[in-house]
């Protein structure tokens, strides 16, 4: 999905960005990319490959050997860090396998904890809590859900201060896949609806085949999927022009 408007800032884009490990070991080599305001692109490749280690760049939380991440028009890597924190509360929403929804919390108080964090008003927990199909429940506590239900609660809090991007890490990896399949919907859904662009890192052909486009992370860049197979093991590099 390309930009709406040619002009309009990405909501992501890694310039030249460089990643090493150990004795010469590349995980990124010069890489450029950019991701439009509500593009949902699926990101898979081999275990160890640095699937992760690309969202912890992008995040802020690890340090590139070279190159520039910017989200919506901002250099994560020329912030401080308290910047970079107030960075990532206001423009980052986070998707993972774990959920990492706090027990001791309710459905109402874990979603609102972005609110809370950038003094939003907090009414909209339960909004999107509704929106996500778990209307007057926000009472109730992460003890009472379901695997795909907890995730819900993970998704309606990633969207709910509308970020700029969304980095979901392995979303489905805990759920059967029919639940899987019903989540990723509403995801993809949601984050359309906000606006939100999203990156999702998966081992799975059927979760990544939600997304708008997917590319496999092999040899320090990104590149297209062969086209008679999205997850073949033949691939072509990304141009400049097809990473935008």
């Amino acid at each position: 999905m390309p930009l709406h408007d040619e002009g309009a800032v990405p909501a992501l884009e890694c310039r030249g960005l460089s990643k090493h490990y150990g004795a010469g070991r590349i995980v990124l080599a010069a890489l450029d990319f950019a991701l439009g305001a509500g593009e949902f692109v699926a990101i898979m490749g081999d275990s160890g490959v640095g699937k992760s280690t690309l969202l912890n760049l992008i995040a802020g939380l690890d340090q590139a050997d070279g190159g520039d991440v910017f989200i919506d028009g901002h250099a994560v890597s020329r912030l401080d860090d308290n910047a970079a924190t107030r960075l990532r509360r206001q423009k980052l929403g986070f998707v993972f396998q774990a959920f990492h929804v706090l027990p001791h919390l309710t459905l109402d108080q874990n979603v609102a904890l972005p609110l809370l964090l950038n003094e939003m008003p907090t009414a909209a927990a339960g909004e999107m809590l509704a929106t996500v199909g778990l209307g007057g429940r926000g009472a109730d506590f992460p003890r009472q859900l379901s695997g795909g239900e907890l995730q819900r609660v993970a998704i309606a809090r990633a969207l709910v201060h509308r970020p700029t991007l969304i980095l979901a890490d392995e979303p489905t990896g805990n759920l059967d896949p029919d639940t899987a399949h019903d989540v990723l919907e509403l995801f993809r859904l949601q984050s359309k609806l906000t606006g939100a662009a999203t990156i999702m890192v998966t081992h799975s052909e059927a979760a990544a085949a939600v997304a708008d486009r997917i590319l496999i992370l092999r040899d320090g860049g990104l590149h297209a999927p062969a086209p008679a197979s999205p997850a073949g093991v033949s691939s072509r590099a990304l141009s400049a022009d097809d990473a935008r």
